[in-house]
């Protein structure tokens, strides 16, 4: 990955978390890693605990940000979690995956969508 992918990346993560602080969920994690990956956002919204995957686009030219979480990524993200939730030792009665897609226009905000429960 280039350094102006992860700078995007990282850009697109910071919009993504600023929009579930003013939806309401309450960030409890970022970026947290372990040898099988990467979680992006974990978040309480009320009860509910999601996982959240953001992707990043600045263009069209590779599809919707979404259209990038396929089923390995779907798999991987199950198992983090399982992980994470051993490692912090939190419970939760409720999971939830969303997916956040961010694009960023040439010119004006980013653009923000959040797609709940979206596997």
């Amino acid at each position: 990955m280039t350094n102006r992918n992860q700078a995007v990346g990282a850009y697109g993560e910071r919009c993504a978390l600023r929009h579930l602080i003013a939806t309401g969920l309450r960030p409890v994690d970022r970026n947290w890693r372990c040898t099988a990956g990467e979680i992006d956002i974990v978040a309480w919204d009320g009860d509910v605990l999601a996982f959240c995957e953001v992707k990043t686009r600045t263009g069209g030219a590779y599809g919707a940000p979404a259209e990038a979480v396929v089923a390995a990524k779907v798999r991987r993200l199950r198992g983090l979690a399982v992980r994470w939730l051993a490692a912090t030792g939190t419970t939760a009665d409720e999971l939830r995956f969303d997916v956040l897609s961010v694009r960023l226009p040439r010119t004006g905000p980013a653009r923000v969508e959040h797609l709940k429960g979206a596997f």
